[in-house]
């Protein structure tokens, strides 16, 4: 049945519950292969320098998602949609779990991405069923079990593959998917949009969206920036953990990556700070945030106690202010044009989405370059390149 028309009642804590763990399980799909990559790559016979291919055929696979999927949450019944994302995430991933050789797990890994980019027609549906007082505050808890899926799936993954086998990764991520589709198919609000554009038309409206909105542009560019930083330090610190300064295992860099889920609670507060209409000074604490974690880093001797301790302070700052930028991001596209808030979504992601993968590939190439010092520094300035962008607007009147 269509919903109806007028504001959005109350959302209830029930339904902000079930979006968040719906999109932190969906997510979830395309992070659990990258600690895996050495033991999968090894079992199929997939030579270790096409290891890479794993996780970028599921990456690749998100981005298509995100520019032909996405956009369709503004033409369809969204809970449909979902349902069939899920179903097929489901599918790819038991096809990835039973997959003899690279090119069948290959192919798998791209379909999962592809399914995944779920979570980001789930996400405006929190914003069409939030009253406009709230909606940042839904829109973060949301965004939060977002986060805590990306951070998790890493050492959830590594410790069953540990147990079991890479192979029953898979098996128990399909099983819930197929679990939460139903649940989602019984659960997930009714939302039928109002366009009715074609599919090509709809597709072909996202760049005029990009040309003629300046604050979606604004705000991808701050988070194409932080997130691109996010993106390097998570690459390159399991690089130095795993070196001669600390020597950590893979079960203690699991745990570092732990302590970086607790920066998901920098959605919901910059969720609220939106709503008390504080997008800016909010904006600019996030950007300062991220860049005094990288700060913290070069400030004591590697392998030292502090270092370490510094280090783990680094990662929840560096999580805590990417996820409140993303946020803060969300709020303001969303109140743009609620008609095209799954394009608008679209063009966002996909944009701090491709400079986070640029992001992770001058991480690595800097960190064999220079160690952690060069990569410490291009980290650095990224989120300082957004900060400037934000005084340069704030001293000319435009912040």
């Amino acid at each position: 049945m269509r919903q109806q028309a007028g504001p959005p009642r109350d959302i209830s804590a029930a339904t902000i519950l079930l979006l968040a763990a719906a999109c932190g399980l969906i997510v979830a799909n395309i992070y659990y292969a990258q600690p895996l990559a050495g033991p999968i790559a090894e079992s199929l016979g997939l030579a270790p320098a096409a290891a890479g291919l794993i996780v970028t055929l599921s990456q690749v696979g998100y981005g298509l998602g995100l520019l032909f999927i996405v956009p369709l949450g503004d033409r369809f019944e969204n809970r449909r949609l979902v349902v069939v994302c899920a179903l097929g995430s489901a599918l790819a991933l038991g096809l990835a779990a039973v997959a003899t050789s690279p090119a069948a797990f290959l192919a798998a890994m791209g379909a999962i991405g592809v399914g995944s980019v779920a979570v980001q027609i789930l996400v405006p549906l929190a914003a069409h069923l939030a009253p406009e007082a709230v909606r940042g505050r839904v829109v973060g808890l949301v965004s939060s079990g977002l986060m805590i899926g990306i951070m998790a799936a890493r050492p959830a993954a590594s410790v069953l593959a540990a147990a079991l086998s890479w192979r029953a990764v898979f098996v128990a991520s399909a099983a819930l998917m197929l679990a939460l589709a139903a649940i989602l198919a019984r659960l997930l609000p009714v939302r039928v949009p109002e366009t009715r554009l074609s599919y090509a038309a709809l597709i072909r409206s996202i760049a005029g969206l990009v040309a003629e909105t300046p604050a979606l542009r604004l705000r991808a560019f701050y988070q194409a920036c932080l997130f691109s930083a996010f993106s390097l330090f998570w690459t390159t610190a399991p690089l130095l953990l795993a070196g001669r300064d600390y020597g950590f295992t893979q079960n203690g860099i699991a745990l570092f990556g732990l302590a970086g889920v607790s920066g998901a609670v920098g959605a919901p507060i910059a969720g609220r700070l939106a709503d008390r209409g504080l997008t800016k000074a909010a904006t600019a604490a996030a950007i300062v945030i991220v860049a005094a974690g990288f700060l913290a880093t070069i400030v004591a001797p590697q392998g030292s106690t502090l270092a370490l301790f510094l280090l783990v302070a680094a990662a929840i700052a560096i999580d805590f202010g990417v996820q409140a930028n993303l946020v803060l991001g969300f709020r303001t596209i969303f109140a743009l044009a609620p008609e095209a808030r799954g394009r608008l979504n679209a063009a966002y992601i996909a944009t701090f989405f491709l400079s986070g993968a640029v992001g992770s590939a001058v991480g690595g190439w800097s960190y064999a370059r220079g160690g952690w010092p060069l990569a410490s520094a291009i980290g650095l300035a990224l989120p300082l390149a957004a900060l400037a962008r934000f005084v340069f607007r704030a001293a000319t009147g435009r912040a």
